[in-house]
């Protein structure tokens, strides 16, 4: 005579493992982001804070290093939209705020 755990039991012990193991991995993943989230501050607070380009306002550009402004902008422009320089004509520039 074989004793049967019972189809309750079994199905049970799945759902329990199952769901034991995925509250473990939601452990970790707090315990990782804890861990890189400490090992971020202390580098961020090692490093020395780089200037803003976002900071210098465009009125703030020499005239002569206006073209060299135009030209970065023109690259920029081209390369996010695939084309070449040549297709891009940029007729103002005005400081947003």
């Amino acid at each position: 005579m074989s004793q049967d755990p019972g189809m309750g039991l079994v199905i049970g012990m799945g759902l329990g493992t199952v769901f034991i193991g995925l509250i473990c991995i939601i452990a970790i993943c707090y315990i990782m982001g804890a861990v890189i989230r400490a090992l971020e501050s202390r580098r961020s607070a090692e490093e020395k804070p780089a200037a803003d380009i976002s900071d210098t306002p465009v009125e703030s550009v020499p005239e002569e290093n206006r073209g060299e402004l135009i030209a970065a902008i023109s690259a920029a422009i081209a390369e996010e939209l695939g084309t070449g320089v040549e297709a891009i004509r940029i007729t103002s520039i005005k400081k947003v705020k």
